[in-house]
Formats: structure tokens, C-alpha cells, sequence
């Protein structure tokens, strides 16, 4: 069960004021019904004010997707209820937009858009930014974040990015995103799991507890092996511990034991057979694995001539 997790920022924190200042405009009189005039790239309209100040109706071809967005898995039954909700009600939210050239790149609203798609709308209502590359990377994020959109994995990539990219420190990304800085690193960690292991956290076959357990196997191919084992057979977290544990113990030293001490108390036991059922001293010598003499003692004529029959018998 997903866990709803507290933000205490959220995309206001990032929207600096001073764009809706530029784009306001002047109110509208108390005796006129409140329009805007907006202009999209093809055509002006005038819509509804819907609180807004300065959305726009963009024609959806205009839009395509940040290629940098840290989601990437949508689940096609979801955008299927979006599409059917905005059949009927229309887009409630603005996609927030950034004009590049004579189209527009997704900041943040991606989910709706192709459900616009899906739904047969030919435009959608756009807030336009020009914001640069680290501010829409954080937006993405936090968005993302606030309605619990992205799996572990996308998330840790997401901050690996801002931290390899624009020089944040765990401290910052902890700060903006209210969250523990303890969080982020366990988050960070997991990108440290084979390939393999992480798609089976994408696509919920492994937890996030699962996986961090398998962090001490270093090994790739042993990574994947036991994640593939605690699937299969259903281990719990303290067990899928236990199994890490196992595979990390250093094999037991077996004894150096020569083939001859192996069994020669088997030798032993025919030994004191032969001598008690012939009445005199009997030895074994082996000369290899299995390979050896028989030698039987004899003290006088008499005696051979006795052994001699208890052989033919």
C-alpha cells in the first residue's frame, strides 16, 4: 500500500511571483463579464476567466513531452479514466508549458495531455513559462512527487540528475522537497542494484525494503539470482536479509583428507572380520583407491593346511 508522504512545498515554492505579476492583466470592470484575450500560436480566442490569469487554449499538436521528465511509466487503464473524465468535464488544471521555437515543451502536466490524446481533444488549455532547465527538472519532480506518480527508481534518477547536473547537495534536495536527507540517500542507493533488479522495482515484482536488502551482494548476476529467489518464493524482507547473509559468508575450509583416511575404518572392520573367521592375523594393504593385498600369517604346516581349507570352502 502506497504511503502518502508530506510535502511541505510545493510547485508555488518554485514559481516565482513575479511571472503572474508580469502576465496579469487589468481587472475587469464590475458591468463586464470577465474574458481574456489570449493568443495561441495559430489564432486568438477569447475564454472564460477560470481563475487563472493567464491561461491559453495551445492546439495539442503544438505540444510534445520533455524527453528530461523523470516519469516514464504511465498505466494505460489510469490515462484511459483521465481521457473519459475529460470527455465529460474538460481539462479542470492547465499543462504548464516552455514555448520552444514555434511549439511548446511539457513542464508539467504530461499525464493529462495524453489523456487529451486519448479523449480526441484537439487543444488544450497551456500556461506558458520560458523557465530554465533546472527549474523544470525541479518542477517535474515535485509535481511527480505530490501525487505519487513515480517509482522508486525514476524518483532516485530524478535526483541523481539534480545532483549531477546542477551541483545540488543532498542537504538542498532534502530542504526542497521535505524530505529527510536520509530518504534521499536511501533513494540514491537503490540506482546501485543491477539493471535487472531495478525493472522488477519498476514494475512492483521487488520492494523498495526487498532491494535494499540486496545491496550488500555488489556481484550483478548475484543481485539478480536472489532477487529473482525472493519473487519466486515469496521471502519476506527479514528472510531475503537472512539469504544476503548466507551468500556473503566465506565458505567453510574443507579438510584436506587423503582418499586412503577417507574409509579406512571400513578397512578395519574387514580386517578384524577376516582374522576372527580364519584364527589368525589378516591385513589389508591398500595400494590404491581400490586396489590392494590380502596378506594372511601362518605359523606352521598344519595351519596352512587349515587356511588353505577354509579358503577352498
Amino acid at each position: 500500500m502506497a504511503v502518502k508522504r508530506g510535502l511541505g512545498k510545493g510547485l508555488g515554492s518554485l514559481i516565482p511571483d513575479n511571472y503572474n505579476k508580469k502576465s496579469a492583466e487589468p481587472e475587469p470592470s464590475s458591468t463586464e463579464k470577465p474574458v481574456k484575450k489570449v493568443e495561441t500560436v495559430e489564432n486568438k480566442k477569447e475564454i472564460p476567466d477560470s481563475g487563472i490569469k493567464d491561461a491559453q487554449f495551445v492546439k495539442i499538436t503544438k505540444i510534445e513531452r520533455n524527453k528530461e521528465q523523470p516519469r516514464r511509466q504511465f498505466e494505460e487503464a489510469a490515462l484511459q479514466e483521465l481521457a473519459d473524465s475529460i470527455k465529460q468535464y474538460g481539462i479542470l488544471q492547465p499543462l504548464l508549458v516552455k514555448p520552444v521555437k514555434d511549439r511548446f515543451m511539457i513542464i508539467a502536466g504530461e499525464r493529462r495531455w495524453r489523456a487529451a490524446k486519448l479523449a480526441g481533444l484537439k487543444e488544450v488549455p497551456v500556461i506558458v513559462r520560458d523557465y530554465s532547465d533546472q527549474e523544470i527538472m525541479e518542477i517535474s519532480l515535485i509535481e511527480n512527487i505530490q501525487r505519487e506518480d513515480l517509482n522508486v527508481i525514476e524518483e532516485a534518477m530524478a535526483y541523481q540528475k539534480l545532483l549531477d547536473e546542477f551541483g545540488y547537495r543532498q542537504e538542498d534536495l532534502a530542504q526542497k522537497l521535505s524530505r529527510s536527507r536520509t530518504a534521499i540517500t536511501n533513494r540514491l542507493r537503490l540506482l546501485k542494484l543491477s539493471a535487472g533488479v531495478q525493472n522488477m522495482l519498476r514494475d512492483g515484482s521487488l520492494s523498495e525494503g526487498h532491494a535494499r536488502a540486496l545491496l550488500p551482494l555488489l556481484d550483478p548476476e548475484a543481485q539478480q539470482n536472489a532477487a529473482e529467489l525472493v519473487a519466486e518464493h515469496h521471502l519476506s524482507v527479514r528472510e531475503t536479509e537472512k539469504l544476503v547473509k548466507k551468500l556473503l559468508a566465506p565458505p567453510k575450509q574443507k579438510i584436506s583428507v587423503d582418499w586412503k583416511s577417507a574409509d579406512q575404518f571400513i578397512y578395519d572392520k574387514l580386517e578384524e572380520d577376516l582374522r576372527l573367521s580364519m584364527g589368525t592375523k589378516v591385513e589389508i594393504r591398500r595400494q590404491e583407491k581400490d586396489k590392494g593385498k590380502i596378506i594372511i600369517d601362518y605359523y606352521s604346516g598344519e595351519e596352512l593346511e587349515r587356511i588353505m581349507d577354509l579358503l577352498k570352502k
